[in-house]
């Protein structure tokens, strides 16, 4: 335990113990932790010895891999503290590092179940490719398409003659009426369907002969592609095997004592599906290690080291929460039997704030939200403006909230009264032709002055409500922007949205693609402040009575 258990470079006597562990979805550091994470940080800024490249080397060889770490502060059982150190996932293709608690469960043992049956799946992958790669089988289908082709092709112009015929013969029929003599015409109709019945006569022997040749083929195939199918069957079976072995095998305490495997905590969850790397994060692994060996939590932090995935945004040396999708659940049971911090969360942040109404009359209202406060109910919390709105005015048949704001988000919004007027606004909404205007603060500078941003957004969903860009599933967005002002390290934009995406501002601003520079007070892609520096402060649209073009303008707090 030693190995692990680091003791603080720096005196720590004049640092007060936390009353209550970290919540570690969203916390301000203790500065324990912070003291820990770095100690930690300059060790990785030192260090020779990991086989991993970071991104922070250039002359550095190697796939690029940027690297969540998290510190446990801990204290023993003389009392004395100390801080665990984890990285999430692996590092340098190795679970084992010197001064890092081991994994949850090292499926990377090399004789142990998973390299065992690994080499297995291997082994059978290989016989699948070179089985499917066999000459016999490859010219077997190619026979088998050239049959297909020729007979289908042969037997369409076949039905197109036989048609051409009948439509012929139809008219060589009615000739015949009129031109021939009554002893001469059975003759001339009986010649007739002695033609029909040829046609049909070839046609069902042309069907018979490709379904001769199909089948001929068809069977020599069937004997090899079984061969081949039972090969995926069995890798399925070994597979599924294999991944029920591995859910069981990754079991987390708890300050109880009490045990439970991935498959036991993520059955509670809404799908039931348990996500790929589920268990390998920093915080798991840490809580883990000390439940083992007698070791009482006392504050925890997780920090990004390294280039940011082109999909994420990630700060180098910045704090993150837990991620939702995979840590949750695992969290959820881990810290059971613990005195945590309240989830904040779970507080109404709108609670004391105000609704200012800009502009009313029978149809519309326009307000100017506040920051932190909800456009629509959530899931823990239902105040917000729908259910303020729809308090103050009980009669209001529309429903209420034609578009949203972020939580953090303030400014202008438009609510209709009526069901119609709803409509005529969404109606503009869609087809783009309300104008937005937003003004935002920046952490930092940035070069040019004005510019736009096209960057595909998906949410994150191992870490839901994160929003990421993705190139393959994303939806479109696409921003305008103008630099109005710069000073003190910060700058101020105005941004023209021309989508309206979850996050599209706040994700587009702090992306590396984007302005690789974060709003300002941005818990989610940039770093905590006061509030969150963006504000929607101007909107233009056709009022749905009077058809006007009209427009609002409410001036920043910031």
């Amino acid at each position: 335990m030693e190995h692990f258990l680091n003791k603080f470079k720096s005196s720590i006597s004049e640092i007060p113990l936390p009353e209550k562990f970290t919540f570690p979805f969203y916390y301000e550091p203790h500065p324990l932790a912070e003291l820990a994470a770095n100690e930690l940080k300059s060790y990785l800024t030192e260090q020779t010895e990991l086989e991993h490249n970071f991104g922070l080397d250039e002359t550095q060889q190697g796939l690029i891999i940027g690297k969540m770490f998290g510190v446990l502060v801990v204290m023993n059982e003389e009392n004395e503290i100390g801080y665990l150190q984890a990285f999430s996932g692996k590092l340098g293709g190795k679970n084992h590092h010197q001064g890092f608690v081991p994994p949850v469960f090292d499926m990377l043992t090399e004789d142990g179940f998973f390299r065992t049956e690994e080499k297995k799946l291997t082994q059978l992958n290989e016989l699948i490719e070179q089985m499917e790669q066999d000459p016999q089988l490859v010219e077997l289908q190619k026979q088998l398409n050239e049959v297909k082709k020729t007979f289908e092709d042969k037997i369409a112009h076949t039905k197109f003659k036989i048609k051409q015929n009948k439509a012929e013969r139809k008219t060589e029929r009615e000739q015949i009426y009129s031109e021939y003599k009554e002893s001469e015409l059975e003759a001339q109709l009986e010649n007739l369907r002695k033609q029909s019945i040829r046609e049909q006569y070839y046609l069902k022997e042309l069907n018979a002969e490709y379904k001769t040749a199909f089948q001929t083929i068809s069977e020599l195939l069937a004997d090899k592609e079984n061969g081949i199918q039972m090969l995926k069957e069995e890798r399925k079976q070994r597979s599924s095997k294999l991944q029920s072995q591995l859910f069981e095998s990754y079991s987390f305490l708890n300050a109880f004592g009490e045990s439970k495997n991935l498959r036991d905590i993520f059955i509670q969850t809404t799908d039931g599906q348990i996500p790929s790397g589920a268990g390998e994060c920093a915080a798991p692994k840490l809580l883990q290690y000390a439940f083992q060996n007698g070791l009482k939590p006392i504050a925890l932090g997780e920090f990004w080291w390294g280039t940011p995935p082109p999909s994420e945004v990630r700060v180098h040396g910045q704090f993150y929460p837990a991620c939702r999708g995979k840590c949750e659940p695992i969290l959820g049971h881990m810290l059971e039997g613990m005195e945590v911090d309240p989830n904040p969360m779970l507080d109404n942040p709108a609670a004391n704030k105000e609704l200012t109404i800009i502009y009313e009359d029978d149809t519309i209202l326009l307000i100017n939200k506040p920051a932190e406060f909800l456009s629509v109910p959530g899931r823990r919390i239902s105040d917000s403006v729908y259910t303020r709105i729809k308090q103050q005015y009980p009669s209001a048949d529309g429903p209420l909230v034609v578009h949203r704001l972020d939580m953090s988000t303030s400014g202008l919004m438009i609510i209709a009264k009526t069901l119609k007027a709803y409509h005529h606004l969404q109606h503009q909404f869609i087809k783009r032709t309300v104008n937005k205007r937003y003004v935002a603060l920046l952490n930092g500078m940035i070069e040019h002055d004005e510019g736009i941003i096209e960057l595909p957004m998906r949410v994150d969903l191992d870490d839901r409500p994160r929003q990421v860009v993705c190139f393959e599933h994303g939806k479109h967005a696409r921003t305008r922007w103008k630099k109005v002002s710069e000073s003190e390290n910060q700058t101020r934009v105005h941004f023209y949205p021309e989508t309206g995406r979850t996050h599209q501002l706040r994700l587009h601003a702090a992306h590396q693609d984007g302005l690789n520079c974060p709003i300002k007070g941005d818990d989610l892609y940039g770093q905590k402040s006061d509030r969150l520096y963006l504000h929607a402060e101007e909107i233009e649209f056709t009022h749905p009575t009077t058809k006007k073009r009209c427009s609002y303008f409410v001036a920043a707090p910031f």
